[in-house]
This record gives structure tokens, C-alpha cells and sequence, in this order.
């Protein structure tokens, strides 16, 4: 597969994930989820409760994304480094000797 069609294939496939994400929100706000959050916390506070119920909700919905995009950078033979991937990387011991 040529790098053009990757890149191609690779933003497409981007896209469809974003598309997801928001249909993810829309789901719940569309099952009253975001609504009941609201309601659970007092009225001068529901700006910061409906900012508690979206992250919430989309904490699943971005775990998936992750899932989707790995499985799409495997499919597609896309190799990169990602951040905790340094992270959890186990470090050689050091002799101070």
C-alpha cells in the first residue's frame, strides 16, 4: 500500500472515530443522561454539573476511540511512539558503583 493511500485511508478512518465520538454524545444527551446529571446538583451549579456529566459520559466513549485508532494504526501498518508507551517502559537499573 502506497503512502498516499495509507495517509488517505488513515484520515478517513480518523474521521469516522470523530464522527463516533460525537454520536456518542449525542446518545446520551438524546437518553436524558446529561438532563438528570444537571438535575442532581443544585441549580446555581449546573454549568459545572453538566461539565461532570459530559466528561462522564465520554470517558467510555474516548477509551473506545483509543481502542479504534490503535486497531487502525495496526491494520494500516502505522508505526509511531506514543506517550505511555515511554512512560510505563521499564528502565535498566543503574549501578552508581
Amino acid at each position: 500500500m502506497t503512502q498516499s493511500r495509507t495517509k488517505l485511508l488513515h484520515h478517513i478512518a480518523t474521521a469516522a472515530g470523530l464522527l463516533f465520538l460525537g454520536l456518542w454524545y449525542l446518545l446520551f444527551k438524546q437518553l436524558g443522561i446529561l438532563d438528570w446529571i444537571v438535575n442532581l446538583v443544585p441549580p446555581s451549579h449546573a454549568g459545572a454539573g453538566l461539565m461532570l456529566g459530559i466528561a462522564t459520559v465520554m470517558i467510555p466513549g474516548f477509551f473506545i476511540w483509543k481502542l479504534y485508532n490503535r486497531w487502525v494504526e495496526r491494520r494500516l501498518d502505522i508505526r509511531g511512539r506514543y506517550y505511555e508507551d515511554s512512560y510505563y517502559e521499564r528502565q535498566p537499573d543503574k549501578d552508581d558503583d
